[in-house]
């Protein structure tokens, strides 16, 4: 049985309480882990807090350099990584491949963005009445940061989030999803052998939400860096509120998907492969709502159920699949009830709508309006595409806009004019030109507005986000 890491130990719940994790294609039992109390929780951050001021010791150079020594460790073992990152969360072990490769994007980007993330000299005489005072600034550890990944991109949001806050000096709490901690188990077993001290890197695992706030109202953490729903999001604020605790918060979205009259048909349904069927659909900036101009709506319907007929579930594990399965059974029958609901209100299945298990297939749904759910705030997260028509651009944008959601979007035209105005005026956090939304660099700031999120991740923004300021002022100096 994996266990939870707390400060030098590995440990199993001290309740005694486990949760099983399955492979969901098969519904095979892989290992168990802990489900850690209150009392588990609270022995999690004193050792952080302890392990912090060892950490904070080192270099930024030297915690790169273990950081660097980690990247290799993954490389050296991304055959079995990969395996088991597909095991137990379902998708095609080519793309369990791709998360795994990730790594050594991020890890070296990050390395580097902390060696060169200087402080700003304020020099004497900027201000009247200054000008014999020089300022200047550094930036130091928030202290224990807890960071919240979510089941669907473990790997990738892990590299988001933990390389920045031990770059920066902090300790870290790793919470992985209920559903597939094994792959992040194994990543902390590696921090440890690369040399992250003691202390500075704890584990707990935990169903339900418990865990997380249970951590985030323990008054000794100083950031809740959290990936996930935004009702969890919502929850999680409210509890750092009491103590003033940093939150960066990235949560769901509702991408809208525009194809103007004069945009490339081909090319939108090719980024729809990619931007909605990747990890079978669950992708928090997946485009989910695709606005589909009135004149070309049904070559472009055509054209996507032809395509949509090459692409055969298969079960994860086998070279050749495209897409796989759901995180769980739960997962894929909440799809289909948003299906149903949709269908409920007047849409229409033209191609898919079937379930098997936590497999569901590529779905197609015409005639929704955008006065459904599905058209505002229902967030499908699986592989569906329900589309609206429109008339007008104004109305595409509005349609858009609606939604309390605004992670990303995207448009296509060939008109950039017409693409840099609906970039303009779409309210999300970013948008893809002649791209379908699903696009997340390291190097970018990647955040949300609205509902979608606080803050921003990325090698521009998390070593500030992962930091605070402290100013120092050399008075009447010179």
């Amino acid at each position: 049985m994996a266990k939870n890491l707390i400060g030098e130990n590995w440990v199993d719940s001290s309740n005694g309480k486990t949760i099983e994790i399955l492979n969901p294609a098969t519904n095979q039992l892989i290992d168990t882990v802990p489900d850690p109390s209150k009392e588990d929780c609270d022995a999690a951050v004193e050792a952080a807090v302890k392990g912090q001021k060892v950490w904070a010791e080192k270099s930024i150079v030297e915690r790169a350099n273990v950081l660097m020594k980690f990247d290799s460790l993954i490389e050296e073992h991304k055959d079995e990584l990969a395996k088991l990152l597909s095991d137990e969360t379902g998708k095609p072990i080519t793309e369990a491949y791709n998360e795994i490769a990730n790594v050594h994007v991020a890890i070296p980007a990050f390395c580097e963005k902390a060696k060169h993330e200087y402080g700003s000299v304020i020099p004497r005489g900027t201000e009247a009445g200054q000008e014999h005072t020089i300022q200047y600034t550094e930036r130091y550890p928030l202290g224990v940061v807890v960071a919240v990944i979510p089941f669907n991109f473990p790997s990738d949001l892990f590299c988001q989030k933990v390389p920045p806050a031990l770059l920066m000096g902090n300790a870290v709490i790793l919470k992985p999803s209920a559903h597939n901690p094994l792959t992040l188990t194994k990543y902390v077993e590696f921090l440890l052998e690369a040399g992250v001290d003691k202390g500075a890197i704890n584990l707990l695992n935990g169903a339900g939400g418990e865990v997380v706030q249970t951590l985030a109202e323990n008054p000794k953490v100083n950031l809740v860096s959290l990936t996930g729903s935004t009702i969890a999001g919502a929850e999680t604020m409210a509890k750092c509120a009491k103590n003033i605790t940093h939150v960066t918060l990235e949560l769901g979205g509702n991408d809208a998907f525009i194809l103007h009259k004069d945009g490339d048909i081909d090319l939108a349904v090719k980024e729809i492969i990619w931007g909605r069927l990747y990890n079978t659909g669950q992708v928090c900036c997946a485009s989910k709502r695709f606005l589909i101009h009135k004149d070309i709506k049904q070559e472009f319907e055509v054209k996507l159920i032809e395509t949509f007929k090459q692409i055969p579930v298969k079960m994860p594990s086998d070279p050749t699949s495209q897409i796989g399965c759901l995180i769980s059974e739960d997962a894929a029958k909440k799809v289909e009830e948003q299906v149903n609901q949709t269908v409920a209100a007047g849409a229409k299945i033209i191609f898919g709508g079937r379930r098997k298990g936590a497999f569901y297939e590529p779905t197609i749904l015409d005639g929704v309006t955008k006065d459904m759910d599905v058209a505002k705030d229902m967030e499908i997260f699986g592989p569906v595409v329900p589309i609206i028509e429109y008339e007008d651009i104004d109305e595409a944008i509005e349609i858009a806009n609606q939604s309390s959601y605004g992670l990303c979007g995207c448009v296509f035209s060939k008109d950039q004019k017409t693409c840099q105005y609906v970039a303009d005026k779409l309210e999300c956090g970013g948008v893809v030109i002649n791209g379908a939304s699903f696009f997340r660099s390291f190097e970018m700031p990647f955040g949300g507005w609205k509902h979608s999120g606080i803050g921003n991740e990325g090698v521009m923004t998390s070593l500030k986000e992962m930091s605070r300021t402290k100013t120092f002022v050399l008075k009447n100096i010179l």
